[in-house]
């Protein structure tokens, strides 16, 4: 016999932003923000943690990030250069 999973409704706190760009992203899968999540929860299980590696920078990338943000040694490319 199959067993049907119970579905159960949680309140989280995210980023505006961060959380509609996701959802747009999102609709070009063909998912919503609950698919997602449940994707995210089921790799989290199989992993046995994240399933992706989280690194704190070095000092040399943390330079870098901070002068992209302010606009430094940044070049205009596109898509297409970097392919």
């Amino acid at each position: 016999m199959m067993s049907v999973a119970v579905k159960e409704t949680t309140s989280i706190k995210l980023d505006k932003q961060t959380k509609e760009n996701a959802k747009l992203i999102f609709k070009e899968l063909g998912i919503t923000m609950s698919d997602a999540m449940n994707m995210f929860l089921s790799q989290v299980n199989l992993h046995h943690g994240l399933p992706f590696d989280v690194k704190i920078p070095n000092k040399l990338t943390k330079k870098v990030i901070e002068e992209s943000h302010q606009g430094i040694n940044v070049d205009n490319f596109s898509l297409d250069e970097l392919l």
